[in-house]
């Protein structure tokens, strides 16, 4: 006699879709955690300076700065043409020599450029344009011994721009 039971061919586990299925949802997530380490590795964030408690502490500094260049009633106004820029300021007092530029980058330190710019009649200065990148920047304009500092913001698309110590808040 024979028996009424019917057997299944064997198949190996690698065959069935179950257990493929089952290890890619954790192979997904290793891949994915391996591809954040290396993205993390390469593109550090400049966001928080390492000396941040120093730059909190100089803070009452730059607002002295801020408050002497409101005191003077200094103003400038930027012009930039093809790779010249050239500052135009404005105040009760004496103009410096020289004064410096500073372009910074809202985001990443390392983008930060400064040029010193010289005077070319009174009141007006000139100097080189430092390639940047498009986009926004803060500026800040100051005398050569960092008595009196003035703060601006820029787009690289315009031509001119201009700031004021009436914009420090008090």
């Amino acid at each position: 006699m024979t028996s009424g039971t019917i057997t299944k061919p064997q198949t190996h586990w690698y065959r069935e879709p179950w257990p493929w299925i089952l290890i890619s949802l954790p192979l997904t997530a290793v891949i994915a955690g391996i591809a954040t380490l290396i993205i993390a590795i390469e593109n550090q964030d400049g966001l928080v300076a390492e000396d941040y408690y120093k730059q909190g502490l100089a803070i009452n500094r730059v607002l002295a700065r801020e408050t002497r260049a409101s005191d003077l009633g200094l103003s400038a106004r930027m012009m930039v043409s093809g790779k010249r820029v050239r500052i135009q300021l404005e105040g009760k007092g004496g103009f410096p020599d020289s004064i410096k530029l500073r372009f910074v980058h809202p985001t990443r330190a390392g983008e930060d450029r400064e040029v010193d710019l010289n005077s070319i009649a009174t009141g007006w200065y000139e100097g080189i344009l430092p390639p940047l990148a498009n986009g926004h920047w803060r500026l800040q304009v100051e005398d050569a011994q960092s008595t009196w500092r003035l703060d601006g913001t820029w787009t690289t698309a315009e031509a001119t721009v201009l700031f004021s110590s009436a914009e420090v808040s008090q």
